[in-house]
C-alpha cells in the first residue's frame, strides 16, 4: 500500500535493515484547486489551490469566461463535456487546461451541480493535485520503473499483496483519509457507490467529493477521531452527488495508528443494512397506504391512489385494471379460465416521463380503454388462482403473453426485468388486477415485495368494493325513497301546493325525510312533513311505514294531536319489534322521528296543527308579513307518555304555509339566525308560482349539496265562499226528511247540478233519517260544492257512528248505507268534541 505522510517532527520508524540512501519526507500536498462556474460559463469563485495549479490570481479569472482556461485546441472537447453534463448532478473527466505561462496541463476534474439560495445554478469544479505538463512524467520516477521503496515492498512477503486485495475487494465501502482529511485510498465498493474512481477522488475531502450535510457531519466526526476521540458511528452514508444521504447504511470511522500509537489517518467503513432498511421501508409504505388509499368513494380515484403509492416506493411502474364484470363467490380455481377476460385500464403510474409505463399510459393505458387478457396469460391465471405471482423477463408465460398481446408488450417494455401480477379481491369478489414492474430498480421483486403488493392491493380492493356496495345501496335507497314519496299531488281545491325533495350529498346516504298531501272530508286537506332518524334503506323503510300510518289515521279524521299520539304509539311498537335484532342506531324503529301535521279547512279558513319535535311552520300573509306559527313543540316520536297539543289559527285567503325538515336550516356556512332571515326574505318576495317560491328558498339557503335530506312543502290557501256552501238546521222529526230533500234539490238547481239530484236526494234521506233515528239534536245538513265534488254532511250531537251491514232477506232496514256506499265516491264519519258528522262525496260529471 502507499505510504502515508508523517506528521512534522515525527521520528522515522527504525528497522534492522541495512541503511540505504537517505530519504526525504514527502512534500505536503497542495490544497485542492476549486472554482465555481455559473450557468453562463462565467467563473464566480477561484481558490488558492486553483491559483497554484494554473498560476492565475483571482483578479484575472473571476468574472471571466471559463473557456479561456481551456487549451486552444480543447474547445470542441470542452463543448462536448458541457453537453455531457447537461441534466446531470455530477460530471467527471479529463480536460486540457492552459497554465498562465502557456503550458498545457491535462487534469482530472470533478464537477458538482449546486443551487445557491436564489434561482441561480452553478457548478463547483474540483481538482485534487497539481498538474503535469503534457508529454512529461513525474520527476524522479523513470518511465516503466517503480520507485525504490515501492520495489522493495514488492519483494516483501505475499501478505502485503493479499492485504491490498482484501482492501480493494472488501464487500463493504472502505476509504482512508489522511491527517488533512483528504482521501488517499478507496476500495471498489466506494467507487461503485459514489460512481467515481479512486484517482478522481484522491486528494479531495469528503464534502468536496459529495457536497451534502451528511458529508460535513462525517468529516466532523473524522476530525474527532484524529483528535483522539476514538471510533465514531453514523446511521447514514453519503450517496452519489445529487442524491444526498443514503439511509439503510451503518458507517464506522476507525483511527489508523502507527506502531507508536499515534493516529495517522482515518478509515471509513460503511455497511448497508439492506434487509433491515427494506423491512422498515415496507412498513412505512404500508402505514402510508392506510391514509392515502380509499380517500373517496370513486373507484377510479382509489385505483390511481394505489398506483401512486406503489410508485416509486415499490415499483417503477404500476397499472390497475378493473374487470368489466366482477366475479363473485366461489373458491379460486387452479386452472386458468377458458375465455379471455375483459377489463378497463383505470390507473397508470411511472417513475419516468417516457419508457414502458409512459407508453402504456399513452397507448395501452388510457383511462377507460378496454383490455382483453388472453385465457392463458399470467393475469388470467393469477385471477383464477386468487393470489399474486412473480415473473422475470425470461419467464415463458410472460414472453408468450407479450407475443399474443401488443398492449402487454408495450406495457412490459424491453427494459422491464421483473413483474408482479396481483389480483384485486375483497369479500369473495374479484374486482380486477394490479400489475407492477421494475426497470430502474436493479433488484428484482422478491417474496416480501409480493406480500407488500398484495397488502396494498387488498386495501384498494376493499375500498373499491365498499364504494360500489355503497353506490348500489345508495341507488336502491334512492329508488325506495322516491317510490315511497308522493309521485303526484292529489286533486283538491283547498290549497295550491309545490314541493321539493333534496337527498343528502354525503356518503351517509339518503335519509327518511318525507312529505304528504292528504285530502280529507268536507273539502279539507291535511299536510304532513316528517324526518326519520338515520340514513339508508332502513330509514327509508321506516319512513314508508310511518307515511302509511299517517294516511290511515288521517282517513279516520283524527285531530292533529290525537293522530300524533297514535303515531307515537306505533313508533314504540316498531322499536320493541326491532330491539332484539341489533343495537345500531338505525334499528331503533324510528325513535326520534319528528313530524308536523296540519289540517286546513277552506270553508272556515282555519288551520289546525300539531308537531312532534319538528321545526315550526312559517306563514306569510297576503300583505307579505312572515312569522312562525306558535305551534307547541311536542316531543319527538317514540318517547311515549308525553302529550301533544293542537294549535289553531285563521289564515286569510292567499296566505302561504311553508313546511320543511331541519336539513334546510343546517347549512355549514351560516348560523341559524342568518338561515332564518334568508328563508323569511325568500318567502316574502312576491312570486307568480309556488315553484318559484321553492326554488328561491333553496337557492337562498343552500350553497352546496346538503349534508342532510331536505323536504320542503309550500302551500297557498284558497277559500270556499258562502255561495259554495249551504247549511240547514233540522228538527229531530221524521217528517223533516222530505223538507231536507227539498232544500237539497233547490240548492242543486241553483248551482246548476240537476244531474246530481237523484243521488243527492237518496244520500240526504238516508243520512238525515239515521241522525233522527239514532242521533241526538241539534241536527244540521250541509252541502259543499267544489269544482268536481259535491259533499253532503249531516251533523248530530251523538257520538254513535253508523256502520254498514248486509240486510237479511226479510229485513225492512239496513240497506240505506249500502246504497250510499255504492253510489257515493266515498263516505265516512268525522268525530268532534260535541258530536259527529256523517258525510258522503260524489263526483260531478264534467258537464
Amino acid at each position: 500500500m502507499e505510504r502515508l505522510p508523517t506528521h512534522p517532527g515525527e521520528r522515522p520508524h527504525e528497522s534492522n535493515a541495512s541503511p540505504g540512501p537517505a530519504r526525504t519526507a514527502p512534500p505536503t500536498p497542495p490544497p485542492p484547486a476549486t472554482a465555481a462556474v455559473d450557468a453562463r460559463g462565467i467563473v464566480t469563485e477561484w481558490s488558492e489551490g486553483a491559483r497554484q495549479l494554473l498560476g492565475y490570481p483571482p483578479s484575472e479569472v473571476v468574472g471571466q469566461p471559463a473557456a479561456r482556461l481551456l487549451a486552444d485546441d480543447a474547445g470542441t472537447a470542452g463543448a462536448a463535456a458541457l453537453r455531457d453534463a447537461a441534466g446531470r448532478e455530477q460530471w467527471s473527466g479529463t480536460v486540457a487546461l492552459r497554465h498562465r505561462d502557456g503550458r498545457r496541463l491535462r487534469r482530472e476534474l470533478l464537477a458538482h451541480r449546486r443551487t445557491a439560495d436564489g434561482p441561480v445554478t452553478e457548478w463547483l469544479v474540483v481538482s485534487a493535485v497539481t498538474g503535469t505538463p503534457e508529454g512529461q512524467t513525474p520527476a524522479g520516477t523513470p518511465e516503466g520503473e517503480a520507485p525504490e521503496g515501492e520495489a522493495a515492498e514488492g519483494e516483501a512477503a505475499g501478505s502485503g499483496r493479499l492485504g491490498e486485495w482484501a482492501f480493494r475487494q472488501a464487500p463493504c465501502v472502505m476509504a482512508v483519509f489522511d491527517a488533512d482529511l483528504r482521501l488517499v485510498r478507496a476500495n471498489a465498493g466506494m467507487e461503485q457507490v459514489l460512481s467515481l474512481t479512486e484517482d478522481q477522488m484522491r486528494g479531495l475531502r469528503l464534502p468536496e467529493i459529495v457536497p451534502h450535510p451528511v458529508s460535513d457531519e462525517t468529516e466532523a466526526k473524522m476530525r474527532r477521531v484524529l483528535e483522539g476521540g476514538g471510533p465514531q458511528q453514523l446511521r447514514a452514508g453519503a450517496g452519489p452527488a445529487g442524491t444526498g444521504a443514503n439511509d439503510g447504511w451503518s458507517t464506522s470511522l476507525v483511527p489508523l495508528e502507527d506502531p507508536a500509537g499515534h493516529v495517522r489517518a482515518v478509515c471509513l467503513a460503511a455497511h448497508q443494512r439492506l434487509q433491515e432498511h427494506l423491512a422498515r421501508q415496507r412498513m412505512l409504505l404500508l402505514s402510508e397506504a392506510s391514509a392515502r388509499i380509499g380517500t373517496t368513494a370513486d373507484s377510479g380515484r382509489t385505483a390511481q391512489e394505489l398506483a401512486d403509492i406503489a410508485v416509486p416506493g415499490l415499483a417503477d411502474f404500476a397499472a390497475v385494471d378493473l374487470l368489466d364484470a366482477p366475479r363473485h363467490g366461489g373458491a379460486p380455481s387452479p386452472a386458468a379460465p377458458a375465455r379471455p377476460l375483459a377489463a378497463t385500464r383505470t390507473a397508470v403510474r411511472s417513475v419516468l416521463d417516457d419508457g414502458p409505463a409512459a407508453s402504456a399510459a399513452g397507448t395501452a393505458g388510457t383511462a377507460g380503454m378496454k383490455t382483453l387478457y388472453p385465457a392463458l396469460s399470467p393475469v388470467a391465471r393469477c385471477l383464477a388462482q386468487g393470489h399474486g405471482a412473480l415473473y422475470d423477463a425470461a419467464d415463458p408465460d410472460l414472453l408468450r403473453w407479450a407475443r399474443q398481446d401488443p398492449g402487454a408488450a408495450r406495457l412490459l417494455g424491453s427494459t422491464t426485468h421483473s413483474v408482479m401480477v396481483v389480483p384485486m379481491r375483497a369479500h369473495g369478489a374479484t374486482l380486477g388486477v394490479a400489475l407492477f414492474g421494475r426497470h430502474r430498480h436493479a433488484e428484482p421483486f422478491e417474496a416480501d415485495d409480493l406480500w407488500l403488493a398484495e397488502e396494498l392491493t387488498a386495501k384498494a380492493a376493499v375500498s373499491i368494493h365498499t364504494a360500489r356496495r355503497d353506490s348500489r345501496e345508495h341507488t336502491s335507497t334512492m329508488t325506495l325513497q322516491r317510490s315511497l314519496l308522493p309521485q303526484t299531488l292529489p286533486d283538491q281545491g283547498a290549497l295550491d301546493i309545490a314541493t321539493r325533495y333534496l337527498p343528502a350529498g354525503t356518503r351517509a346516504g339518503v335519509g327518511g325525510d318525507w312529505f304528504d298531501v292528504i285530502p280529507l272530508s268536507g273539502a279539507r286537506v291535511a299536510l304532513v312533513v316528517g324526518d326519520v332518524v338515520g340514513h339508508g334503506i332502513r330509514a327509508s323503510a321506516t319512513m314508508g311505514r310511518l307515511r302509511t300510518a299517517v294516511r290511515t289515521l288521517a282517513d279516520v279524521d283524527l285531530p292533529p294531536d290525537e293522530l300524533l299520539t297514535h303515531l307515537d304509539d306505533l313508533v314504540l311498537h316498531l322499536s320493541a319489534d326491532e330491539s332484539g335484532t341489533d343495537d345500531t342506531a338505525e334499528s331503533a324503529g324510528g325513535i326520534g322521528t319528528t313530524c308536523l301535521y296540519a289540517v286546513y279547512d277552506p270553508v272556515s279558513r282555519r288551520c289546525a296543527l300539531a308537531r312532534a319535535g319538528h321545526p315550526p311552520p312559517a306563514a306569510v300573509t297576503p300583505d307579505g308579513a312572515v312569522r312562525f306559527l306558535d305551534v307547541p313543540a311536542g316531543p319527538p316520536l317514540g318517547l311515549g307518555g308525553l302529550p301533544f297539543e293542537t294549535f289553531e289559527t285563521e289564515l286569510p285567503e292567499g296566505s302561504l304555509l311553508a313546511l320543511y325538515t331541519d336539513g334546510l336550516l343546517a347549512a355549514r356556512d351560516h348560523d341559524i339566525d342568518e338561515a332564518l332571515d334568508k328563508m323569511f326574505a325568500a318567502l316574502a318576495r312576491p312570486a307568480k308560482t309556488l315553484d318559484t317560491v321553492c326554488d328561491r328558498v333553496l337557492t337562498a339557503m343552500l350553497t352546496h349539496r346538503p349534508d342532510d335530506d331536505i323536504a320542503l312543502l309550500v302551500a297557498r290557501t284558497r277559500a270556499l265562499h258562502a255561495d259554495r256552501v249551504a247549511a240547514w238546521d233540522l228538527a229531530s222529526d221524521p217528517a223533516v226528511v222530505a223538507r231536507a230533500r227539498k232544500h237539497a234539490t233547490e240548492q242543486l238547481t241553483a248551482w246548476g247540478l240537476d244531474d246530481a239530484a237523484f243521488i243527492t236526494e237518496l244520500t240526504v234521506s238516508e243520512l238525515v233519517t239515521n241522525a233522527i233515528r239514532y242521533g241526538r239534536p241539534p241536527i244540521q245538513l250541509r252541502l259543499i260544492h267544489e269544482d268536481s265534488t259535491l259533499t253532503c254532511e249531516v251533523f248530530d250531537s251523538s257520538s254513535t257512528a253508523p256502520h254498514m251491514r248486509r240486510a237479511r232477506t226479510f229485513d225492512e232496514g239496513g240497506r240505506g248505507l249500502l246504497l250510499v256506499g255504492q253510489l257515493a265516491r266515498r263516505w265516512g264519519t268525522r268525530h268532534a268534541l260535541n258530536g259527529k258528522t256523517v258525510w258522503a262525496e260524489q263526483s260531478l260529471s264534467p258537464g
